[in-house]
């Protein structure tokens, strides 16, 4: 035979380590495809039926074990139960291969959580991997239990519990075809979602998809429970992403519509964290044709559940970023929905609600719609019952600003808004930033000689001293600028000149505070309340006693520099 020459054997070198190569890409995928069949939570489960997990039933053998071992801890550590030597019994119960001994640790588990008020030792955490893992059914169910009461109550470290490498068992029992034990490891889940760190951690290791997978269970607390803990990884922009990733928001939407109330509220304010981010938005109301807006206006008058309707308004608040979605909101009847909610007796609805009518308030095109007599009475009366909400009252003098267009004002005017927001004046504090947007609006409003003859009607002693204090007023300039401009427009008035008369003092010190201010327009409102103000001999003679008059030269000096300055300036420009 002759010897093969140097291509040929070359070749034969090539097809031998393709081979080699092949084989090894073989066995690796083989072991690969082993290791993940071994993981599966379904070669953990054992045989035993399910039963209820507050009542575990036990057979006799192994409640005599159970019953044996909780006497010799009562009888040998009353008064160290987390002392060493309990923990040692408990890590062989823990780690026996006998489900009886293992039933055993996880009875005395259970029991601990549901009496113990102080923190449990990390070095108890231990035992939990081994309970977590066993192939017995009511191992699984108590000790899980356990750990929620654990959670729940605050005797556990929740970053602590991802540290000693419990989430991994956790996430697993989500696969479980047990309910009891699916309901606890969600619940577990749920808890342990509150930290930042922790949601990093449930998404790096893939606990979204089993938790979607159990929103859709038919037992109502596992579907609570996934729910929860889906509104909790919500929290997180990363973890969003990944949930969009994974088909949440079909899931989330069409919950919407759960019999469940709480499942409603917990998908509900899922969705409402999803929605803050814009990038979400056009998935989410391009699900069902737009399905989303029509659910959570009707869900605006739920008549089961308040907060249901409060996190209505909050998502669709979130979503209203754009004209074309403000203008199909408003297409959709939202309006009556919104001032019903108004006069809700929950806070938290009546601040979601006016919030929401703020944001739609906002664009041109929705306020025609919105000014209507009803809800300029539910604004009003809200003002009036409301007043000392500073939320409630800086939405609400908003909202009556945009609102407040020429054609539209003389409806505001005739409307409760402008009592309202003269109640409201008096009742905030002058700290809320809510203080500047009612005082704004009045500012505004008292442009119109109708507004203004509404406000003189209303005003009285502690209104007027209100307004005085305010435009007094050095640290909050704004509150105080607005106040100013209010008193500036009713002086006329011979009701308000009466009234002014009791705070000459006062009307003075702020006048020489605007003449010396830094702002030109500060200095233009001084000097014309003060033009205004002369024409009554009593404020005239306190003026002429005052300094007024070296302000007002000094503001004279000051003018005639910058026209002078001004010339110059032209000048050089011109040339």
């Amino acid at each position: 035979m002759g010897q093969l020459c140097g291509r040929c054997m070359q070749l034969l070198r090539d097809f031998v380590a393709f081979v080699q190569r092949m084989s090894s890409d073989l066995l690796h995928s083989i072991k690969e495809c082993l290791t993940l069949i071994i993981k599966c939570s379904c070669l953990k489960q054992g045989s035993s039926k399910a039963r209820q997990l507050y009542k575990p039933v036990l057979q006799p053998h192994e409640r005599v074990t159970a019953q044996e071992f909780l006497q010799h801890i009562e009888r040998g550590f009353e008064t160290s139960p987390l002392g060493k030597d309990p923990l040692e019994a408990l890590r062989t119960l823990a780690f026996s291969e006998n489900p009886g001994l293992q039933q055993s640790a996880a009875l005395y588990y259970l029991h601990m959580s549901q009496h113990m008020n102080i923190p449990l030792p990390a070095e108890h955490l231990e035992p939990f991997y081994a309970l977590l893992r066993s192939a017995d059914l009511e191992v699984q169910q108590m000790s899980s239990l356990s750990l929620v009461n654990f959670l729940l109550e605050g005797n556990i470290d929740k970053e602590l519990v991802v540290q000693m490498g419990l989430l991994e068992p956790i996430l697993d029992l989500l696969e479980s075809d047990d309910p009891t034990v699916q309901c606890n490891s969600c619940a577990c889940t749920m808890t342990l979602a509150v930290s930042e760190s922790n949601r990093d951690a449930i998404g790096a290791a893939r606990g979204v998809t089993p938790l979607l997978s159990l929103a859709n269970s038919y037992d109502p607390r596992v579907q609570q429970n996934a729910v929860g803990a889906i509104l909790n990884l919500t929290q997180s922009e990363r973890i969003q992403q990944v949930l969009c990733k994974e088909g949440a928001l079909p899931v989330l939407i069409f919950l919407l519509e759960s019999p469940d109330s709480e499942v409603q509220y917990y998908s509900c304010a899922a969705l409402s964290n999803i929605a803050v981010n814009a990038q979400h938005h056009e998935a989410m109301l391009r699900t069902g044709e737009r399905f989303l807006l029509r659910v959570l206006t009707s869900l605006l008058s739920s008549p089961v559940d308040k907060q249901v309707s409060s996190q209505a308004c909050v998502c669709l608040r979130n979503l209203a970023t754009s004209a074309d979605t403000q203008a199909e909101m408003v297409s959709q009847d939202v309006l009556p929905k919104l001032c019903s909610l108004l006069a809700s007796g929950s806070e938290p609805v009546r601040r979601a609600s006016v919030a929401l009518l703020w944001i739609l308030s906002q664009h041109p095109h929705n306020q025609d719609a919105l000014v209507c007599a009803e809800l300029l009475q539910s604004l009003g009366t809200l003002l009036s019952a409301h007043t000392t909400d500073p939320v409630i009252a800086g939405h609400a003098a908003c909202i009556i600003k945009n609102l407040s267009l020429s054609k539209n004002r003389e409806r505001i005017i005739e409307s409760p808004c402008v009592e309202g927001l003269l109640q409201a004046m008096l009742s905030i504090d002058i700290r809320e930033d809510s203080l500047h947007y009612v005082t704004s609006c009045l500012a505004e409003l008292t442009k119109e000689e109708g507004a203004t003859l509404r406000m003189v009607q209303q005003m009285d002693e502690p209104l007027m001293k209100c307004l005085v204090r305010l435009a007094g007023q050095v640290e909050h300039t704004e509150p105080s600028f607005q106040a100013a401009s209010i008193i500036q427009h009713v002086i006329d008035h011979e009701k308000m000149m009466h009234l002014l008369k009791c705070h000459i003092r006062e009307i003075q010190a702020y006048l020489e505070n605007f003449l010396t201010h830094r702002e030109i327009r500060f200095q233009q409102l001084g000097i014309s309340t003060l033009c205004r103000l002369q024409a009554d001999p009593e404020f005239s003679l306190a003026f002429r006693k005052s300094q007024m008059a070296k302000l007002l030269e000094q503001v004279r000096q000051q003018t005639e520099e910058t026209q002078e300055l001004l010339r110059a300036a032209l000048c050089h420009t011109e040339s």
